[in-house]
């Protein structure tokens, strides 16, 4: 979406999107362990996006990108480029609301995140597991589908969904000192600042990236964006780079970037399935990662947790 891609969205624009997607997403619950809280030295409060119907919390930019488009402009449908869960996700609004969505998806995407785009009559088109290729292969299918492009995260109708997750997190869950959310383009992070800068400014903004595709992080030392192309880690849906619109909101608003390791991140993803006995997919698991890599930081601290997704094979754990 061209036309809008450098609109900045803002709190308004994040608080008519709920309205909007209120109808067809999930208030999800928040959950607490006593033994992670114990390990952590923090009071940990977990947001379950991976309770949301496709699995992940991109459902709610993806309703609020198909839902609010015009008639004229949904009659070709929608279309994007995704490693998994804004496929999904978009496959479903675009389902609910009966148009079709077609998909660039890496051949080397989770089988089971394919399966749930087809499972939601989305149209996937494979290339190659980089994000030159996505593009490419993106621009050929957009070209021939005529479809309204729906940036998996940068663009300000997608982030200001994601502001919805923050500000039920904030009601639900009263005096949160720091919010943390895994970080790969930003899409979270951006609708997460967009929300606690007006709804609640006193909280601390952290995202939370592998060490293995840390350019964000890099990015945030560096004053600048730094993308790699093809960067490999078990956390698969954090593989994209940043973008200028969620740069805007990660330069300006979040306060800190800590990376684990994939072995860290798969520990602290058994810890999660067994402690808070809900499914968290690897890239969901990072927050947690860093968080028990980083105690000092957090102890003592109230702490709101983003778990993005539970998509997972469950033919190949990671631990297996």
């Amino acid at each position: 979406m061209s036309d809008t891609e450098m609109y900045i969205p803002s709190y308004d624009d994040m608080l008519a999107a709920h309205e909007r997607i209120r109808p067809h997403i999930r208030l999800t619950p928040i959950r607490q362990s006593d033994y992670l809280n114990d390990l952590s030295g923090a009071q940990l409060f977990f947001k379950c996006e991976n309770f949301q119907e496709p699995g992940a919390f991109k459902v709610r930019g993806a309703v609020n990108a198909v839902f609010g488009l015009d008639e004229a402009r949904a009659a070709n449908g929608v279309a994007t480029h995704s490693s998994g869960n804004h496929a999904s996700c978009l496959s479903y609004a675009a389902m609910l609301r009966g148009i079709p969505c077609n998909v660039v998806m890496p051949r080397t995407a989770p089988q089971a995140k394919k399966d749930t785009v087809r499972r939601y009559s989305g149209r996937i088109t494979e290339c190659e597991p980089s994000t030159s290729s996505r593009e490419e292969t993106f621009a050929k299918v957009q070209a021939e589908t005529g479809g309204d492009f729906v940036h998996p995260y940068n663009d300000p109708r997608v982030i200001a969904g994601q502001g919805t997750c923050s500000k039920e997190f904030v009601e639900q869950a009263d005096g949160l000192e720091i919010v943390v959310a895994p970080i790969g383009g930003g899409g979270m992070i951006s609708g997460t600042c967009l929300t606690l800068s007006t709804l609640a400014p006193e909280t601390k903004v952290i995202a939370a990236e592998p060490e293995q595709a840390d350019d964000a992080y890099r990015s945030f030392k560096a004053g600048y964006i730094i993308a790699d192309d093809a960067p490999k880690t078990i956390a698969d849906g954090l593989l994209v780079p940043l973008k200028d619109l969620t740069w805007h909101f990660v330069s300006n608003h979040v306060s800190e970037i800590y990376t684990a390791s994939d072995q860290e991140i798969i520990d602290a993803m058994k810890l999660a399935w067994k402690h808070l006995r809900v499914v968290l997919e690897p890239s969901s698991a990072v927050p947690l990662a860093t968080i028990l890599k980083n105690r000092e930081a957090f102890a003592g601290k109230r702490v709101g947790v983003i778990i993005t997704g539970g998509n997972v094979d469950l033919d190949k754990l990671p631990w297996n």
